[in-house]
């Protein structure tokens, strides 16, 4: 018999463009609320193509009303995580991320410099926006739909190691996208548990090699979004005597609402229009 050959689901690299995104707690320790990720939109240098611009992407409720956050990754060698703090205040108290322009949609993006993070032999990698990303118009002409398989990268519950970053990865299905496509929504819903920390996580479509007749199978794993929030369900409880609400007992109902990538882009667009950069520190060295 020939050697098998093992082949992933979720490309490996896909794991190292993944980030926990925390904050410095007041008691001095570090505190793990959310999720990032890498992404290079390409650009055309005097060099020619295969140039890009890095972005962290997260959502806005990660960064919002905060001086500063901490992003991790692993060295390429066997040592412990190392961290980088992003200011996203410059002196005059300027905000250095850029939003989209729809103040609805919850897109936080900030360009950085990745130099350093090549200096410091940092294993890190992006999704590159034309080789590892699917746009509406390209899931329509696929034929993504409800039931396809997805997964979730990112940090439930502040799940961080203390000395390395290991992304946690939950799988699940698209619950609801028509409208989505139709223009109708402005994000789709996803099917698959979620929890503080994985906000900001990329949604991943899950290759497939069947599909009914006269539909194409997604046959590549490729980014189609990021995860904002989960969806909540409640249940009010009533006062016998006034019949009134006294109580609302909130739960998560398993599903999800995310952004597609088309959103993503145009925040990118809008920061690279607008110039929001920011500067990333490591031990007093400048990203």
């Amino acid at each position: 018999m020939g050697e098998g050959v093992d082949m992933a689901l979720i490309p490996p690299f896909f794991l190292d463009c993944v980030v926990a995104i925390g904050r410095m707690g007041n008691d001095g320790n570090k505190q793990w609320i959310g999720t990032g990720f890498l992404l290079g939109r390409p650009y055309l240098s005097d060099q020619g193509n295969g140039h890009y611009h890095v972005f962290l992407v997260t959502n806005k409720h990660v960064l919002a009303e905060k001086n500063s956050v901490i992003v991790r990754f692993n060295p390429q060698e066997d040592e412990s995580a190392r961290d980088y703090e992003i200011p996203l205040r410059d002196q005059s108290a300027k905000v250095l991320w850029s939003g989209h322009p729809d103040a609805e949609l919850d897109i936080a993006v900030i360009q950085l410099n990745p130099n350093i993070l090549y200096k410091h032999k940092v294993r890190f990698n992006y999704f590159a926006a034309d080789q590892h990303m699917l746009t509406m118009p390209h899931m329509a002409r696929m034929g993504v739909s409800e039931g396809d398989y997805i997964y979730v990268l990112g940090f439930p519950m502040g799940i961080v190691a203390p000395d390395r970053q290991y992304t946690v990865a939950r799988s699940g299905i698209i619950a609801r996208f028509r409208d989505t496509i139709e223009g109708q929504s402005k994000d789709f819903l996803v099917d698959v548990s979620i929890f503080p920390g994985n906000s900001g996580g990329p949604v991943i479509t899950k290759p497939e090699m069947i599909s009914v007749d006269g539909t194409q199978a997604v046959d590549k794993a490729a980014l189609i979004g990021m995860i904002t929030s989960y969806v909540p369900y409640k249940d009010v409880a009533i006062s016998q005597r006034t019949q009134r609400p006294r109580v609302v007992f909130e739960e998560n109902s398993g599903l999800a609402a995310a952004v597609p990538s088309d959103f993503i882009l145009q925040a990118i667009d809008h920061c690279l229009a607008t110039k929001a950069t920011a500067t990333v520190y490591q031990q007093g060295e400048q990203i």
